[in-house]
């Protein structure tokens, strides 16, 4: 190595030592630099000196801590290998427990089985019955009962089986009464709470006045049914049952002995109001043509029926005093205007006098009749229509639920029906009213024929 590499190298160590020390002054001469070299030595051998003395105390601090878990993981295998040996010895025990537990039970434990089946199956039996409205807390005695007849290390008790027995035959007992309950709460169909009197019939309804209510087991709450029977002679006897007195006569009452489900299917039965609506606008095409044929069949029948009387009443007088208010008695007057004429010509007259009575005694007669043909027409139409989307929703959905077809078939044969009922009472209407309409005109005719009569004989 030159003199120049040397003093390169000093120059480099130099700056380094320069900025570790943070000098701010300028090196002005060689003993200067060497000076700040020295002391840049000096330095770093005082940081490696205390690098190594923190080294040196991790180290240790590390082999402590080492020696300290090291001793931690024997200490736990020593208690692990206590713990498994205190298990192995309660093993033992608890078998030879349980031997000697089965050994003094003997034939108990069958009893015991059987109690924990009766208490479960009762358990289930009173949280479906609405007698649990009156004694909700029963349910918790049975749950607690079956879980320790369940459990090896309790045993029943003979107060816990004398009141199990006594459930059982309290249940039995009030599935034969018809008790009242005062200032019940329950829910309507609006969503209210109200508190009212209320009566019990067995383990079978709930009824308020002129209502039925149902009993939710989930949460043990009593409401009112959303739809009441379209039958008054249901919800009326709900009525007649809360107001009967002990010592009363036997009240008619509508018992459902399913406990809801006849009552449910009765609900789903549609009423007179539904079974219109499942006509569709067919449907409404027909009661409105029955609603206009009634009308105007009984608007013919009074107009009729006075016209008859007042033509009885022109009979009576005779012809010599008609009366323009009746069609007997205009029909006279024509022929006292007519009388010096001959037999041919008054009989014209007269002819022409009755043909101009006719239509108003026939008016809107045709029309009840064409009501009373198109009606049943119109139901048919609407059988067809109904069996049609029946068929489809066959082909969409299959024919896997009959309660679709038998819904479809039901609602397709409404509209006929409705047509039947119409045509029906038009029909006979038509038939009254055509009646009453031909006996007037007849009576005319005789009128007619006699007075043409006596016009021959006068001129004869």
């Amino acid at each position: 190595m030159n003199a120049r590499q040397i003093f390169s190298s000093l120059i480099a160590i130099a700056g380094l030592t320069f900025t570790q020390l943070q000098a701010q002054d300028i090196v002005r001469t060689n003993d200067e630099l060497l000076q700040l070299v020295e002391r840049g030595t000096a330095t770093d051998d005082t940081e490696f000196q205390q690098r190594v003395d923190r080294f040196e105390q991790a180290q240790a601090e590390q082999d402590r801590l080492t020696a300290e878990a090291n001793a931690e993981k024997r200490r736990q295998e020593d208690l692990s290998e206590r713990l498994e040996t205190a298990f192995e010895e309660n093993e033992l025990l608890i078998a030879d427990r349980t031997e000697q537990l089965n050994t003094r039970l003997g034939s108990l434990r069958e009893l015991f089985g059987v109690l924990q089946q009766v208490a479960g199956d009762a358990r289930s039996l009173f949280e479906n019955s609405i007698t649990n409205i009156e004694y909700p807390d029963r349910a918790q005695f049975l749950t607690d009962l079956a879980a320790k007849m369940g459990s090896s290390s309790e045993l029943a008790s003979i107060a816990e089986i004398e009141r199990l027995w006594f459930e059982l035959q309290r249940e039995a007992t009030e599935q034969g009464k018809v008790k009242r309950i005062s200032d019940f709460r329950f829910v309507t169909a609006d969503g209210q709470e109200v508190f009212e009197d209320i009566v019990r019939v067995g383990t079978f309804n709930l009824v308020a006045d002129g209502r039925y209510l149902s009993h939710n087991p989930d949460t043990n709450s009593v409401s009112e049914l959303v739809r009441q029977p379209s039958q008054r002679r249901y919800t009326g006897s709900t009525a007649d049952l809360l107001g009967a007195a002990p010592g009363d006569e036997v009240v008619r009452f509508g018992l459902d002995v399913t406990s809801g489900q006849l009552l449910a299917l009765l609900l789903e039965t549609p009423n007179l109001g539904e079974r219109v609506q499942q006509g569709g606008i067919v449907g409404y095409v027909i009661i409105s043509l029955g609603i206009l044929g009634i009308l105007l069949a009984l608007e013919r029948m009074i107009m009729l029926g006075l016209a008859g009387r007042k033509v009885k009443a022109q009979l009576k007088r005779g012809s010599e005093s008609p009366s323009s208010d009746n069609a007997l008695g205009r029909v006279l007057q024509i022929y006292q205007k007519n009388q010096q004429a001959d037999t041919e010509t008054l009989e014209l007259k007269l002819g022409e006098a009755i043909l101009k009575e006719t239509p108003s005694l026939q008016r809107g007669i045709l029309f009840i009749k064409v009501i009373s043909v198109v009606s049943p027409l119109l139901g048919l139409l609407g059988t067809v229509t109904g069996m049609i989307q029946t068929f489809q929703a066959i082909t969409l959905f299959g024919a896997g639920d009959p309660t679709i077809m038998a819904g479809g078939i039901s609602q397709a044969l409404m509209t006929t029906v409705l047509g039947l009922c119409v045509a029906i009472p038009t029909v006979l209407l038509h038939t009254i009213v055509s009646g009453r309409s031909r006996m007037i005109v007849q009576v005319l005719q005789e009128q007619s024929a006699g007075l043409v009569a006596e016009q021959s004989e006068k001129i004869g």
